[in-house]
């Protein structure tokens, strides 16, 4: 199959893999899918994508092949079909995984001759191809070069991390640990609201209204952490320590369930016993970098 400068073939058609190929074809991209389930290809096709038969096809037919497969595993064993095709292809990996997971990946697929960029989508995939949204992509110069239109198209924002294979997953599970803690945290709220009446909708749009003030907060913790300077906070991990146990009292009054209180309450408490009291909140990382 001849190839051409603006061909890109997508291995794994779920519902993100999916949003990706739909977005390159709207786009005006040649676009090339391939999926364990053929029926998600089909229906790609009646939008103008090329099937592929097999992976060997997929990879054959374009310079850069997009792979948004559930893990790294996955990717090894579907691309391991295609050990004599892969060779001068950017291969780029938008699973998800670890950064060790990337380090060893970028291994595998550069000893079969490909260029590897290991990337991560800091999106749902409603919001693939928006100006804002996010990937984020390591590797070298030269894939990242070759990819980056493709990238662009995907997300308006997509950003080079730089050489070392491991950034992009490093930052998306960095992503990942604040959302757990955001997600979790929404949820015992919104429980809280609803033991006391409260419209659940109403506090939401509260929040968002109050997320400029949030954000500055990441700012001041990501300069505190980073620069170690935990001392004379104006709000002190002690008091906050204070106001968190009163959230497990409250838990426990309303009936509901208090495993997340509870989790925060004892992490507070054991940073004040270890004499962090007077420090910025965030000096709870103290304790959790020295958990045995």
């Amino acid at each position: 199959m001849l190839q051409h400068e603006g061909d890109v073939s997508v291995i794994g058609l779920g519902e993100m893999g999916g949003a990706l190929a739909r977005t390159l074809l709207r786009k005006g991209w040649r676009v090339t899918v391939w999926n364990r389930s053929p029926m998600r290809a089909r229906a790609l096709a009646a939008e103008g994508a090329r099937t592929a038969n097999d992976p060997v096809e997929a990879v054959a037919a374009s310079p850069i092949v997009i792979v948004c497969l559930s893990n790294y595993p996955a990717m090894r064993e579907v691309l391991g079909r295609c050990d004599g095709t892969l060779a001068g292809r950017v291969v780029v990996q938008l699973g998800n995984g670890t950064p060790q997971d990337a380090r060893d990946g970028a291994a595998w697929a550069e000893s079969r001759g490909a260029h590897y960029l290991d990337g991560t989508i800091l999106a749902w995939p409603s919001q693939i191809g928006g100006e804002h949204t996010v990937i984020l992509a390591s590797g070298s110069d030269d894939a990242f070069a070759r990819a980056r239109d493709a990238l662009q198209a995907l997300a308006g924002a997509s950003a080079h991390t730089g050489t070392r294979v491991d950034e992009a997953a490093a930052l998306g599970a960095a992503t990942l640990a604040y959302l757990a803690g955001h997600w979790i945290g929404m949820a015992h709220a919104s429980l809280l609201c609803q033991s006391e009446g409260l419209d659940v909708q109403a506090f939401a749009g509260m929040l968002a209204d109050f997320s400029p003030v949030l954000g500055n907060d990441l700012r001041h913790m990501g300069d505190v952490i980073g620069e170690g300077r935990y001392a004379n906070p104006e709000s002190t991990l002690q008091t906050a320590g204070a106001d968190i146990a009163n959230l497990v009292r409250q838990a426990r009054e309303a009936g509901i369930g208090e495993e997340f209180p509870s989790y925060a309450a004892g992490l507070f408490q054991r940073a004040i016993e270890a004499g962090y009291g007077p420090e910025e909140h965030v000096a709870v990382i103290k304790v959790l970098r020295n958990a045995a």
